[in-house]
């Protein structure tokens, strides 16, 4: 329910963006507008304030739909607590306000992804209303004229309030002093004059001038406005107010010319961007009744893109220059590289033409801008020029500054304080760059040889931009929550991937193998779907999408491990393969040239089976400590090694036996130097074998689990377990393999893959009969879905009386379990009522069938048969001695199976009344013949 919700809301949300701005392409619907009403207030408020929507229009659109169904009767008292708020809970609403916020921002910063004009953001809103503009405060330079109202209080001897109107002479009439003329005059001037004139006058009573309503003027806005016409406003406008009056500037207008005419002659020019870049306002001048603003069109543009502060297109004027177009968009990112900046410019043929600048020189910044110009900065590399990175496990991984003479004792000084405690002290690497093309070669040392022992051939000197890899001695004991919780944070596409559905996955592994299922034989058998044409492993089509989006994510996240901070930190989680990863694809991508990629491998009995860098002087004894040493049964008597050299005559293959035992103790003559693509197996000692145990259940003295041998027998277990006790029942026996179960869930799977085969062949069929397609797929999930048991029938009375044949060897995890002794007989199947009989020696399987009631009319009699005590089936119409009653034994079960054939009486005469008609017919023919 809440993944409805959030995808309905998210809907709503774009359907909001699309009608909060300049032009609306769709109205969304009630219901959508309902949905994204169930946020809480403050959140929409927020988001809309954020992200540019525009409330008022999702409310009018709300209240027109409303008005539109039914009457609309206003809330007068809002309600204090927000009930859209009490009903969510606080997590499902952090939840859904994320992921709307996070689809917001990314179209927001799809749609900005293009450069705009600056300064036009300003005048992004129109004009409502022509009503002059009251509410400037009054300049002490201003002229008082006809229609402004002058407040004159009188206190002292008499305390009165007058509001005297500037009448059409100029002037206002005092009562006690008469007509004053005003006319001309500042604010500062009237109140002076004025109060000067009641001191003299009014004995006793000082005056407070103020001015009161102010006049209206008429002007005129021309030119390139977003609503260009005549305005009324207040005497104390000015220039800027008249714009933002008339709606701002259109597409073409100018910001950097806006012209003030009066009685036909140019009062002033207003740039806007010394308003906006500096805050300079004193071109913006004040307006005079029947004055004109006059925006002409724009002059010259340039785009200013790149690693500057505020990349967009700019309006320039004559003789600016690179330095002045930097300075607009507020100069140059600390990651700029101003050294390399492009101009990309028109020339006099009509083509363009690509001039590169330096803007650190005085030549570079005075070049002079020409309209149309496109000025690009570039950026500095993100390549580190003097840092070593080291990943893996150790405590702080990330970049560290290179000193000359630094060796790995220095980087790394202590065991416990430096690196994790599942750290592999015999195997580490350092990648090192040999030459511009940034092809590396790998060099191998051992921890605790370099940290405690500060042996030199292990302490190594660092270089600069080397980078070292601490790998975990197991890859098993890792917690990759977080590595995992990265990998989905970072797929976009998997964005019904909950948090509980990697909980107990992990799908960075899986991506990981889906990567390297292609190119590693290993793991392509162990991944390998269908065994024989019979699918084992059966994916959907959107576990299969998903696991190669999450396959691409990964490999995007490999190739940058060096470089990526958020890897870098959780890559001590990561296993031995995934940090070796890109150095292979790195060392196989380098072999250009003639040249083999640095690569070998090693398989058998080592514990991590796989392909390893070759390191410098890499020997047999380093690529087994790659490998994470030795198996408990590796044999080191002999390994082989497989070595393929190329000549002009061709490419031959090598093998050579060699004493691991020997190479391992630094042996010259054994412990070989490597070369690319060897191939090293580790054999295992013959005869030898992991742990095995069985178990063995039920009656016998000493019931438990048994480790045993290659080779043991059922019959030596059973002696070893004391033999049966007095209550054994040796027919009833069930012995279990896990290796029949899986063949039998091969044959489960190979029937229904044939059942699949046979339902297509006869739906396409002219004879066939129409199958319902929908209950043959849930007949064929419902098969698919059985799961084998994998039971074997043996014969414990033929063993225990000594009988060789009936005998078996054992395999691991093999379970017995005996029975104590049965005295029952099941019947199951088409009968009246399937029930379980005490066992009487004498009586027939007709007998038994009686006792449950007879068979039933759909009951299949001919294809009766008994499930042995022991798992056997027998077939009485197969036997003869069937007839024989002491044949059957107690726990033996009598199965009548369905006749699948069988037909009503109705349908068997309707059929055979065809038959009839149509043999009648035939006669009549021939009879006329």
């Amino acid at each position: 329910m809440l993944q409805h919700v959030k995808k309905n809301i998210i809907l709503v949300i774009s359907f909001a963006i699309l009608i909060g701005g300049s032009a609306y392409a769709a109205t969304p619907s009630p219901q959508m507008i309902e949905q994204f009403k169930k946020l809480p207030k403050s959140e929409q408020t927020r988001l809309a304030e954020q992200y540019g929507i525009d409330p008022s229009r999702l409310n009018s659109l709300s209240d027109k739909t409303d008005s539109q169904s039914r009457l609309y009767n206003p809330n007068l008292v809002n309600p204090r607590i927000d009930k859209d708020a009490q009903d969510f809970n606080l997590e499902e609403k952090n939840r859904i306000t994320a992921e709307v916020e996070k689809y917001l921002k990314d179209k927001k910063d799809y749609e900005n992804s293009g450069l705009k004009r600056f300064g036009y953001d300003l005048f992004d809103g129109e004009p409502t209303t022509f009503a002059p503009v009251t509410d400037i405060p009054v300049s002490s330079n201003y002229i008082i004229g006809p229609g402004d109202t002058v407040k004159v209080q009188l206190y002292g001897k008499e305390n009165r309030q007058y509001d005297l109107l500037v009448d059409r002479d100029g002037s206002i009439l005092f009562p006690e002093l008469g007509p004053v003329s005003v006319s001309g005059l500042t604010f500062t001037q009237l109140r002076e004059s004025l109060a000067l004139m009641i001191k003299q006058q009014m004995i006793g009573v000082d005056a407070n001038v103020t001015m009161g309503e102010l006049r209206s003027i008429r002007i005129f806005v021309a030119g390139d406005a977003y609503k260009p016409g005549s305005y009324t406003v207040s005497s104390l406008s000015t220039m800027t107010q008249a714009l933002f009056v008339a709606g701002g500037l259109n597409k073409i207008g100018s910001l950097r010319n806006v012209q003030l005419k009066r009685n036909g002659k140019l009062i002033g020019v207003l740039d806007l961007y010394d308003l906006l870049l500096r805050g300079d306002a004193s071109g913006d001048l004040r307006l005079q009744s029947g004055d004109v603003v006059f925006i002409p069109a724009v002059g010259g543009l340039v785009t200013v893109d790149g690693e500057v502060r505020r990349p967009a297109i700019y309006e320039v004027k004559n003789n600016e220059t690179m330095s002045d177009v930097i300075t607009m968009a507020a100069g140059l990112k600390e990651g700029a590289y101003p050294k390399a900046s492009s101009v990309e410019r028109y020339n006099n043929e009509g083509l363009k033409s690509f001039l590169n600048v330096d803007l650190t020189t005085d030549k570079g910044q005075k070049i002079p801008i020409a309209a149309g110009d496109v000025i690009n900065v570039k950026g500095v590399s993100n390549q580190f020029e003097n840092a070593v990175t080291i990943v893996g496990a150790v405590v702080r991984p990330g970049k560290y500054q290179w000193e000359n003479g630094q060796r790995i004792s220095d980087l790394l000084p202590s065991l416990w304080g430096d690196l994790l405690a599942s750290a592999d002290l015999d195997y580490a690497i350092i990648l090192r760059e040999i030459n511009k093309y940034g092809d590396i070669e790998v060099h191998q040392f051992s921890l605790s040889q370099a940290i405690v022992n500060r042996a030199v051939s292990d302490d190594l000197l660092l270089a600069p931009r080397d980078k070292i890899i601490v790998f975990n001695f197991s890859d098993e004991d890792q917690n990759r929550y977080e590595l995992n919780k990265l990998v989905k944070d970072r797929v976009v596409t998997l964005n019904d991937l909950s948090d509980e559905n990697f909980k107990d996955s992990d799908i960075f592994k899986q991506g990981f193998s889906e990567l390297t299922a292609s190119t590693s034989k290993i793991s392509a058998f162990k991944n390998k779907q269908e065994l024989a044409g019979i699918v084992i492993n059966e994916t959907s089509k959107e576990d299969k999408q998903q696991i190669a989006t999450i396959s691409q994510e990964v490999s995007k996240m490999l190739a940058s491990l060096f470089d990526d901070p958020a890897l870098i930190k959780l890559s001590h989680a990561m296993t031995r393969q995934e940090l070796l990863y890109p150095v292979i694809r790195k060392l196989t991508v380098q072999s250009r040239n003639g040249n083999e990629a640095q690569i070998v491998s090693v398989n058998g009995q080592v514990r991590y089976p796989s392909i390893y860098p070759l390191a410098i002087n890499g020997d047999i004894r380093d690529l087994v400590a790659a490998a994470g040493g030795l198996k408990e049964g590796a044999y080191l008597v002999r390994a082989e090694l497989t070595r393929t050299l190329n000549n002009n005559d061709g490419s031959t293959v090598s093998h050579q036996n060699i004493e691991l035992a020997q190479a391992l103790s630094h042996n010259a003559s054994d412990n070989m130097l490597l070369m690319s693509r060897d191939i090293l197996t580790v054999m295992t000692i013959p005869d030898w074998q992991e742990h095995q145990s069985v178990e063995v259940r039920g009656e016998v003295k000493f019931p438990g689990t048994y480790n045993i041998r290659r080779g043991e027998t059922l019959e030596a277990v059973i002696e070893r377990a004391g033999g049966y006790t007095d209550y054994a029942y040796l027919p009833s026996a069930v012995f279990v393999r896990e290796s029949v179960r899986k063949q039998e869930q091969l044959e489960i799977r190979k029937l229904a893959d044939q059942l699949r085969r046979e339902i297509a062949t006869r739906g396409v069929s002219k004879d066939g009969n129409v199958i319902n397609y929908s209950d043959a797929q849930l007949m064929l999930d419902d098969l698919q879905n059985i799961q084998a048991v994998g039971r074997l029938v043996v014969d414990l009375s033929a063993i225990s009386v000594g009988i060789k044949q009936a005998d078996l060897q054992l395999e691991n995890q093999d379970i017995l379990y005996i029975p104590a002794t049965q005295q029952t007989i099941a019947v199951m199947g088409e009968v009246q009522n399937a029930a379980t009989h005490r066992f009487k020696s004498g009586l027939t399987i007709d007998q038994y069938v009686s006792m449950s009631g007879g068979a039933r009319k759909r009951a299949d009699e001919d294809r009766m048969y008994v499930v042995k005590a022991n798992g056997a089936v027998m077939l009485p119409g197969n036997s003869f001695w069937f007839n024989n009653e002491d044949n059957l034994q107690a726990g033996d079960t009598i199965i009548i199976p369905l006749d699948t054939e069988y037909k009503d009486n109705l349908s068997l005469w309707s059929q055979v009344t065809s038959i009839i008609y149509n043999t009648a017919v035939a006669f009549a023919t021939i009879s006329r013949i």
